[in-house]
């Protein structure tokens, strides 16, 4: 094969991460070549044997640094950026990663004479009173000044094998003997598989999704925070008590826990601040057709694949009888 009829090469940034070992997948099964930017490369071999020999490459890559991200873009057809962070640490700021970060990509990527996918989330917006969410809707402002044909993709809570929200309720469950119900457990939130993302972001790839549009992804349920708990309980076959925490009580638990060197807080100040404001799809997005279902997707059901992966924190594991709850 000579270079002229080589397949495209995809520069994925973070995808080692959740969400981007499945868009690593996506993009292999379409047959691109596919080059993974991380921190680490030497921790992300795990991601080779989802396409052929040679297929996917992994280089390193910091978006803090911008000639990394210029060296990791140089010869790609096409840039996907899914690095995001939950919390602030060190260094790895949300200025710093979710806006200068995914800037520098933007410019790479058009220097590059390369499209863009941008995974950004449902709440972004340069006016928000997170730190999060100002950041992310920064980047969407900034990306669109600088590539006006990018294609920026906003997910709700995303669940899947390695996600960071039913596995950290689930694993609660088994240790405590109730769970939080943050300002009541009433923020509603609309999970989508994160299959599903994979697949919308492989289908931007491909061309097939017109760009210089923010898309909302949300899976079929609107459920609300204590819903989505009483689901875990379920699946998990336990029994345990809710205790509801205001949002003020919940966001100072948040600031001391944060504090806490070398451990990943479970919850800060700014996680708690988010969770006052619902995390759906917008009616404006249904209005304008940028949602999944108007990408010719159909959302998988929560609870088709929750099982699969939750199974490991019920009492006795896939032996559990599931009509009993302890």
């Amino acid at each position: 094969m000579t270079m002229s009829n080589l397949p495209p090469l995809v520069t994925v940034f973070g995808g080692s991460g959740f969400v981007g070992r499945h868009v690593v997948r996506a993009l292999a099964k379409r047959g691109y070549r596919i080059r993974v930017a991380v921190r680490r490369p030497d921790l992300a071999g795990f991601l080779r044997p989802l396409g052929y020999v040679g297929q996917i490459q992994l280089v390193q890559a910091n978006l803090r640094y911008r000639a990394s991200i210029d060296q990791a873009v140089s010869g790609s057809a096409h840039v996907v950026n899914c690095v995001g962070i939950l919390f602030e640490s060190g260094k790895n700021s949300f200025d710093s990663v979710q806006e200068f970060g995914a800037k520098a990509v933007a410019e790479a990527a058009r220097a590059a004479g390369a499209g863009l996918t941008h995974v950004s989330a449902i709440g972004a917006d340069a006016k928000s009173a997170s730190s999060y969410g100002r950041s992310k809707g920064r980047a969407e402002d900034a990306i669109l000044s600088i590539l006006p044909e990018a294609v920026i993709l906003r997910p709700s809570i995303v669940f899947g094998k390695e996600d960071s929200f039913f596995n950290k309720f689930a694993d609660m469950a088994r240790m405590m003997p109730f769970l939080p119900l943050i300002g009541g457990g009433k923020t509603k939130f609309q999970p989508v598989f994160v299959g599903d993302v994979a697949e919308v972001i492989g289908n931007s790839v491909d061309g097939k999704i017109p760009g210089g549009k923010i898309y909302e992804l949300g899976g079929p349920e609107v459920l609300t925070f204590k819903q989505c708990l009483e689901l875990v309980l379920k699946v998990t076959c336990r029994k345990r008590r809710f205790i509801s925490l205001p949002f003020g009580v919940a966001s100072l638990m948040g600031s001391v826990a944060s504090m806490v060197p070398l451990i990943a807080p479970p919850l800060t100040s700014d996680q708690v601040t988010l969770l006052k404001k619902d995390n759906i799809v917008s009616d404006a997005a249904k209005a304008d057709g940028r949602t999944i279902e108007s990408l010719g997707i159909r959302p998988t059901l929560i609870e088709t694949v929750l099982p699969s992966y939750l199974v490991q924190f019920r009492p006795q594991g896939q032996f559990t009888n599931s009509g009993k709850a302890v």
